[in-house]
């Protein structure tokens, strides 16, 4: 498929800007993929489409507070660091991106406020790119506190306009985040309550984790029309062996699979043992799924309505089929649904 087929005109004022007031009480659009009936519901409705024996995998990571703002030595100008991922948790080597980046060179010092936290710049990877090593006498304990007291919540700036709050810190973090390492947050999961889920444990449903470590890739535009020539980024993932069990007892008993969010469904279709079924599992994966794509483990998908020509669009696509998801995007413009991360939720089924 080509990228111009995912283009289509989405009104700004549909970008929503905060969560909604209640995590569950976001809208859900239902799409059933064998009839070709879309539903709209109310997100805590989303139990009546489960039952005994299905199985809902969450991604179970946490994001970290990963935009720092530093002033350059000499002269003061203000930088932002963008915490990618750390490279060397002894020496405190970080990738990062730095804004404005034509004002950081190899050798310069980042200050941080009042803190002791000092980065010199060791080396320039792309464009905007940096590898950064904090200079820090402490021990990792007072290190990461100092990161996370200086850090601000890395709101995806593209598209939520304004500046982060502190009630973020909380609504931008799923309930079940468990496992510190992304960088954005697995949007899907951010609709569920402690009430939902102790309804589908209730109902007999499984829950089950794996961890995918959310990278800025995920919503790095695609530039080019082949699709087949685009590249992800790699992102860190673990398929704990208790998680594969479960769903694989599901899948034998031909029950639903629901992959929470296009980090989840990456993660799952990166984890597949020669007989189609999950296997424990960890590494790096640069997994693209778009259409046309055969998903060998959930039957079900979770997610957020994503922005034009994205990758997540793509692999909503691929799941859903093409045709039908332009046609339920047309429909959530018209019914003025919320879009992006702290927009409503789509089930497919």
């Amino acid at each position: 498929m080509k990228l111009s087929e995912f283009k289509f005109d989405l009104p700004e004022s549909l970008l929503a800007q905060h969560p909604a007031k209640t995590r569950d009480e976001s809208r859900l659009m239902v799409l059933h993929r064998e009839t070709g009936k879309i539903e709209h519901r109310v997100f805590k409705e989303i139990i009546e489409y489960f039952t005994d024996g299905d199985v809902f995998v969450l991604n179970d990571t946490q994001v970290f507070p990963a935009r720092l703002y530093g002033n350059k030595e000499k002269t003061g100008a203000k930088i932002e660091v963008f915490l990618l991922r750390e490279l060397n948790k002894e020496i405190h080597l970080w990738d990062v991106l730095v804004d404005p980046a034509r004002k950081i060179r190899v050798g310069n010092k980042l200050y941080f406020g009042e803190s002791d936290m000092v980065a010199e710049v060791i080396d320039n990877t792309t464009s905007r790119g940096r590898t950064i090593k904090f200079l820090f006498d402490g021990s990792d304990e007072e290190f990461y506190k100092a990161l996370n007291d200086l850090g601000e919540t890395p709101l995806p700036r593209e598209v939520i306009t304004r500046d982060a709050e502190p009630a973020d810190k909380e609504r931008y973090q799923t309930i079940y985040a468990k496992h510190k390492g992304a960088v954005a947050a697995p949007s899907a999961g951010l609709h569920f309550t402690r009430e939902v889920m102790k309804r589908l444990e209730i109902k007999g449903v499984d829950v089950v984790p794996v961890t995918l470590h959310v990278g800025l890739g995920t919503f790095r535009p695609v530039d080019v029309e082949d699709l087949t020539k685009h590249k992800m980024d790699s992102e860190n993932f673990i398929v704990p062996a208790e998680s594969a069990v479960v769903v694989n007892r599901a899948l034998d008993a031909k029950k639903r699979v629901c992959a929470v969010g296009t980090t989840t469904m990456r993660a799952l279709e990166s984890s597949v043992s020669a007989h189609a079924r999950l296997k424990e599992n960890q590494g790096w994966t640069d997994k693209f799924i778009f259409p046309p794509h055969e998903f060998k483990i959930a039957n079900a998908l979770l997610t957020n309505f994503h922005m034009p020509e994205s990758t997540l669009m793509m692999m909503a696509s691929a799941f859903a089929g093409h045709e039908f998801l332009i046609e339920a995007y047309q429909t959530a413009i018209k019914e003025k649904y919320k879009f992006f991360t702290y927009g409503d939720a789509m089930l497919i089924l």
